[in-house]
């Protein structure tokens, strides 16, 4: 059992999420995007979102400024916080173009601002589940896009809705997070998709 929600918790890594949302919007979108423009969208934002995290945690660790890739110590969160808000400033600014992307702009301006409540929240030793608001987020998008343009994507939304519980669990199991934290997490990640969410709706 360790084993297994050990590695939901490396799966649904907050890292991966915003990889997902993009593959996400390019399934349900009907707009028509080249098949090698979404492919050149989904590795910048992959090198972007995965790959510098990745680099980032590798020198953290190597320098002993952080424990894992799941920072578990909230003084250890600030640098990685730090530099993921870098990354989705220069995501919407260089990348995700409003006229281009809309919805998919608002989904990385929504977890910006969620990630600067977190960051904000670490200077006050609070630590939030980036597990869970990384979850939330992405599951209020999906629903958000499936009504705007009215496309049935219930089955994905209840395997992504389960996901939920699996990693909060997950979370929970590793000793990683309190229950309260894992709700501060939901709703960090959940409120500034559903705010953002009403500019396209």
């Amino acid at each position: 059992m360790r084993t297994f929600l050990k590695v939901i918790s490396y799966l649904f890594h907050p890292i991966f999420i915003p990889v997902m949302a993009t593959v996400g919007f390019f399934l349900v979108t009907p707009r028509l995007y080249e098949l090698n423009f979404k492919i050149d969208v989904a590795i910048t934002i992959s090198i972007f979102t995965i790959f510098i995290p990745i680099l980032l945690f590798i020198l953290l660790k190597r320098f002993k400024l952080i424990d894992s890739i799941f920072v578990k110590d909230v003084s250890q969160r600030k640098i990685p916080l730090y530099v993921y808000v870098l990354v989705l400033f220069l995501i919407i600014t260089k990348v995700i173009t409003k006229s281009i992307f809309a919805e998919l702009y608002d989904f990385f301006l929504a977890t910006l601002i969620a990630t600067i409540v977190c960051l904000t929240l670490v200077l006050f030793r609070i630590k939030a589940s980036m597990h869970m608001m990384g979850m939330s987020g992405l599951v209020m998008f999906l629903i958000a896009l499936s009504i705007t343009y009215q496309v049935n994507i219930t089955f994905a939304l209840s395997v992504l809705i389960l996901m939920i519980g699996l990693v909060g669990t997950s979370r929970l199991f590793l000793k990683a997070h309190t229950f309260v934290e894992l709700i501060i997490g939901f709703f960090i990640g959940w409120i500034p998709q559903l705010l953002v969410m009403y500019d396209w709706l």
